[in-house]
């Protein structure tokens, strides 16, 4: 079996206007950057886990993006982030919440998958075992960047800038993670739909893998991701339909957003409701792509 991967970096207001040639390459450069990490342990024979494990930390350490490094600022000037895992093969998932000390949220959130019987830790408690498990801990000045500063200040709210990546590795098994700092301004102990299994993060080797990024509160109401696997599963939809008609829910809501997702066999959906979607994919033929537009 070939494998494949899929990663997006945030879909929502991305006016072409604004987007200057130097900008637009940045993006791209970290889109392929992180592509190729985890498409390079797809290619060595390595787990999709491993290979949505490794995109997303590439995308974390990145201040481009909102999640990690990059993160947006809540109402109080403040880091919390999500993140969330979740493997095809077993429905095994792990997540954090509202965290502000933690590098990389997705390595906290295998961690609590993999090193513990729960499924999502929130706050301190998640800070706490993150640092108990030997994960890179940071001040919260480590999240601090003068775009998101700006941001907070003339009250953006730019793109919903969240991350993720699906996979499916040589062993047909589906892998999804997603990672956040939700939205500009957003209140103090917000949680959107990133973190939460069947919302923002869900993988089922019986159906796909899928990630998604938009408005969290839309996301949740609709429990879009699942909603994915369940046409699939209910209705014997292809992933392509199943994914648009997805999201047209999340439209007649009034939100916008988008998602990346793969099946078990190797088809990849990357649909957006929003003006654009920063994403890059590897398909089953090997073609690669990376686009905002």
């Amino acid at each position: 079996m070939l494998a494949v991967i899929a990663l997006h970096g945030g879909a929502g207001t991305l006016r072409k206007s604004d987007m200057t040639r130097r900008r637009a390459a940045r993006y791209r450069a970290a889109l392929q950057d992180a592509l190729m990490r985890g498409y390079s342990i797809l290619q060595s024979n390595g787990t999709g886990l491993d290979a949505v494990t490794a995109a997303v930390v590439a995308m974390e350490d990145s201040p481009l993006f909102n999640a990690g490094r990059g993160a947006v600022y809540n109402a109080e000037g403040r880091h919390e982030l999500d993140a969330a895992i979740m493997d095809g093969a077993t429905l095994r998932a792990g997540a954090v919440a509202c965290v502000g000390r933690i590098r990389n949220p997705v390595l906290a959130a295998r961690a609590v998958m993999e090193h513990s019987r729960h499924v999502l830790l929130a706050g301190r408690g998640a800070e706490r075992f993150a640092r108990a498990r030997g994960l890179a801990m940071v001040s919260p000045g480590y999240f601090a960047t003068r775009t998101r500063l700006t941001a907070l200040r003339h009250k953006l709210v730019g793109h919903h800038g969240t991350v993720g990546a699906v996979a499916l590795d040589r062993d047909g098994n589906l892998a999804a993670a997603t990672s956040t700092g939700g939205f500009t301004a957003k209140l103090p102990g917000r949680i959107g739909d990133s973190p939460l299994v069947g919302a923002g993060t869900y993988a089922d080797n019986a159906t796909c893998a899928v990630s998604g990024t938009g408005l969290g509160e839309a996301f949740i109401r609709c429990v879009l991701a699942h909603d994915v696997a369940a046409r699939m599963r209910y209705r014997g939809d292809p992933l392509s339909r199943a994914a648009t008609a997805a999201l047209g829910r999340i439209a007649r809501l009034g939100a916008d957003g988008g998602l990346v997702a793969v099946d078990r066999r190797g088809n990849l959906a990357l649909p957006f409701t929003s003006q654009g979607m920063y994403r890059a994919a590897v398909d089953r033929r090997g073609r690669r792509i990376v686009a905002i537009y």
